[in-house]
């Protein structure tokens, strides 16, 4: 009986097996192929891309960045100026217009 279920069984695992591992050949296969870095068993890069390349764009993203940033801390800057222009100002400004509301003697 265990040999019967046995040699029903193992047609189906091997076959299983085959199509795993071409699976695995041809996704590595298509990484190769396409530039990507081979990961290792625990998803580290086998041989990372350190093209000329891959260092000079990250050199123009680390410059766009920093240029961001900048830009970033200016905009936080004038958005300071108008949340004081607009809460300390608002009572003088009513008053400004309130005196030129009012008739010149």
């Amino acid at each position: 009986m265990n040999a019967e279920l046995l040699n029903a069984i193992a047609p189906a695992a091997a076959i299983i097996g085959v199509l795993t591992v071409a699976g695995w050949v041809f996704t590595t296969w298509l990484r190769v192929k396409n530039g990507y870095p081979l990961d290792g068993a625990w998803g580290q890069a086998v041989y990372p891309k350190t093209s000329d390349e891959a260092m000079e764009r990250v050199k123009l993203l680390s410059q766009e960045n920093a240029q961001l940033r900048a830009e970033l801390g200016s905009v936080k800057d004038r958005l300071a100026v108008v949340e004081r222009i607009v809460t300390d100002e608002g009572s003088r400004l009513s008053h400004e217009i309130e005196a030129l509301r009012r008739p010149a003697n």
